[in-house]
This record gives structure tokens, C-alpha cells and sequence, in this order.
């Protein structure tokens, strides 16, 4: 997989393993040319309050057969399972299609360069 796009993320944010991924959707379907093989949501735990509690940067990292983009998706003191809720919101309202479209453009606009 050669290309990889940080659509307004800063890659130092990410340079590790992720604290949780929920995956979203598996498998391979095409859309606007592009195959899309995985979508998964990522959970960053930045720093702790002691009374926020964690400070989560939850990233959507969508894989295609012509590279993959991530983005964030959420930040914030968003509670102890913010990844579950933020994945849980998603799958109830649409959220895929719209993760999927701004991957699509990010991906369109790199590969005119």
C-alpha cells in the first residue's frame, strides 16, 4: 500500500500504535472507482485529567486498493469509552457514507498531483 494521506492530521499525532480501533466495515466494495477494503475508527489517548479524564484524538483510517487516507474524526474529553460511542454513532446515522466520500476526495485530489 503506497500511498497514505493525513487529511488535516498531523502525522506525529499518530506515530504509534493506536490505544483501541473499532472496525467499522471489512470486506471489498467499489465506490467512485475505488475498492474499499477496510474502515476502522482509532483511538489516540493524548493525556489524562484527573477530572476530564482522557483526552481521546479518534481518527477514521479508510483503506483502498489505491491508498489509504485518515482523518480525524473526533477529539476531546470524551469519557472512557468514547471509541465505542463515537462507533456506535457512525453506524446509526449515516456516518460511513460520509467517511467514505471525504476519503474518496482526499484520495482523488492526491493522485491529480
Amino acid at each position: 500500500m503506497g500511498l497514505k494521506i493525513f487529511d488535516n492530521l498531523s502525522p506525529s499525532r499518530i506515530n504509534r500504535q493506536p490505544d483501541k480501533t473499532y472496525n467499522l466495515l471489512t470486506g471489498e466494495f467499489v465506490e467512485q472507482g475505488f475498492v474499499i477494503k477496510l474502515i476502522e475508527l482509532r483511538q489516540f489517548v493524548e493525556k489524562m485529567d484527573d477530572s476530564l479524564g482522557p483526552y481521546s484524538l479518534i481518527t477514521s483510517l479508510v483503506e483502498t486498493d489505491k491508498g489509504q487516507v485518515e482523518m480525524i474524526y473526533d477529539e476531546g474529553f470524551r469519557g472512557e469509552n468514547a471509541l465505542d460511542r463515537a462507533a456506535t454513532f457512525v453506524l446509526n446515522n449515516l456516518g460511513l457514507s460520509g467517511i467514505i466520500t471525504r476519503s474518496i476526495i482526499s484520495l482523488n485530489q492526491e493522485l491529480e498531483k
